[in-house]
């Protein structure tokens, strides 16, 4: 029997399996497929194995009359091992075609997992490019703690917030802290609105009653801290006394609102460039939005969000303190997110201190008090809602005061400004952390983490 009269009598699954087999893999590459995920202890499926991204060029265009979206994502990426597969992140969405290398790739979809089978095997330490075609209408994901977050609509545009999962809602990535890198999104809206988003705007042009809006993030950005804000913004664009780009955007009904607390950043960004070290970003700013439209601040990159009934300059301090931890010093895993949220509860701690005569000690006490933030270790939520719980930032703090007790002044700030200078623009467990304060310290200080960090019960004194 011929090849050709073999090939008709088999059945389209067995001559499907037979092609696959006789892929041209490449001189000397026999990939495997990457990991459907990098197994975070409480989002086993968020990010993916066998590659390492290096850049996302996001192009992409928006109704807001009909909610849809289509988007082309370009992908630059290494192999990080031979890979005759590898994943995408993905909510909903449809895919409409997808180039590895600029040959078709074939696609497959399982629940938010998209699957890429590229023309040939990838070798490892190649760098390659992926480039996925999509469309439809974005949605909005409900969060174990029952915040919402992904693609949020508004009255005239949208609102795309991604802690801890949300931003696989808009492109496709690898969804996972653990996977910065830097990006580009350009995004056309109709005439008359603006997108806002990460870094700096490099372009701004209309044609045919359409508007794109081109903006860069030259330093490495995780994808849960991009953002998206379409609608009618008023931007404030300013400087702060060191030369750093500040740009504020405020939606109409609450920007009168808003100027005051607002007109504060470039005095914030000063004392925290003091207390944390030189900034680690190349500009600065907020976005601003109605009450309605999101239940709570965000620290994304360069613009934090916030809705205007949590505007105020404690938050502002709080969310401009995540830009070193949290952003440039980034957690490993979800179960790391004490450091975002213990060092930027201690920045109002501290601001506390030196602007409204408060000791941080009486700050600490007030914490300490609180039994709702004794409910787990601060290091160990018990599941992914509790990642965001009262622990992570209180008690998160209250392990930043006992280090400043137990270190001194002098060395408490040098940890400060050497944490977020020795991880800058990478990522960080919570056992990078302990052992860089023993090195800085010179102390073994087993007992603090036990009690503070890890431990369950509540000491009997402070």
């Amino acid at each position: 029997m011929d090849q050709r009269t073999l090939v008709r009598t088999l059945s389209p699954a067995v001559v499907l399996l037979l092609l696959a087999g006789c892929t041209d893999n490449g001189p000397g590459v026999h990939g495997k497929p990457g990991a459907a995920g990098v197994r975070d202890p409480y989002f086993k499926k968020l990010g993916n194995g066998g590659y390492d991204v290096q850049h996302y060029a996001l192009t992409l265009d928006y109704e807001p009359k009909t909610g849809r979206l289509k988007g082309t994502a370009e992908i630059t990426a290494r192999a990080t091992q031979d890979l005759s597969a590898f994943n995408l992140d993905l909510h909903g969405m449809t895919v409409d075609g997808a180039t590895v290398d600029g040959k078709k790739a074939a696609a497959n979809r399982a629940g938010d997992e998209l699957t890429l089978r590229p023309h040939s095997d990838i070798g490892k330490g190649t760098t390659f490019r992926t480039v996925v075609r999509y469309s439809g209408d974005p949605e909005m994901i409900t969060d174990g703690d029952k915040s919402e977050e992904g693609w949020l609509r508004t009255a005239d545009g949208a609102l795309a917030v991604g802690q801890p999962a949300g931003s696989m809602a808009w492109f496709p990535g690898s969804n996972h802290p653990s996977d910065k890198a830097t990006y580009d999104i350009t995004v056309t809206v109709p005439k008359g609105l603006k997108a806002i988003s990460n870094g700096e705007l490099k372009s701004e042009r209309t044609t045919g009653g359409r508007t794109t809006f081109a903006w860069k993030s030259k330093e490495p950005m995780a994808s849960y801290l991009a953002t998206l804000a379409i609608g009618d913004f008023r931007l404030t664009p300013s400087r702060t006394p060191s030369g750093v780009p500040v740009l504020t955007a405020v939606d109409p009904a609450v920007a009168e609102e808003s100027a005051e607390v607002l007109a504060e950043i470039p005095e914030i960004m000063e004392w925290a460039t003091e207390n944390f070290g030189t900034y680690p970003l190349s500009s600065t700013g907020a976005i601003v939005v109605p009450t309605k439209e999101v239940g709570y601040a965000l620290e994304t990159q360069t613009k934090p969000v916030f809705p205007r009934d949590q505007l105020d300059v404690t938050t502002l301090v709080h969310e401009i303190a995540h830009q070193w931890y949290g952003n440039s010093v980034s957690p490993k895993s979800w179960k790391d997110m004490w450091l975002n949220e213990g060092f930027a509860q201690y920045a109002e701690w501290i601001w506390a201190e030196d602007y409204d005569d408060k000791r941080a000690q009486e700050s600490f006490d007030e914490a300490f008090a609180d039994d709702a933030n004794w409910e787990f270790a601060p290091a160990d939520p018990p599941t992914a809602a509790d990642i965001s719980g009262d622990p992570v930032y209180y008690r998160g703090a209250m392990v930043l005061h006992k280090v400043r007790q137990a270190v001194g002044e002098d060395t408490f700030y040098e940890i400060l400004h050497g944490w977020a200078q020795t991880y800058r623009h990478a990522n960080a467990s919570t056992a990078d952390f302990t052992a860089y304060v023993e090195k800085k310290s010179g102390k073994d200080l087993d007992e603090l983490w036990d009690t503070w960090l890890y431990g369950k019960d509540k000491p009997a004194t402070p």
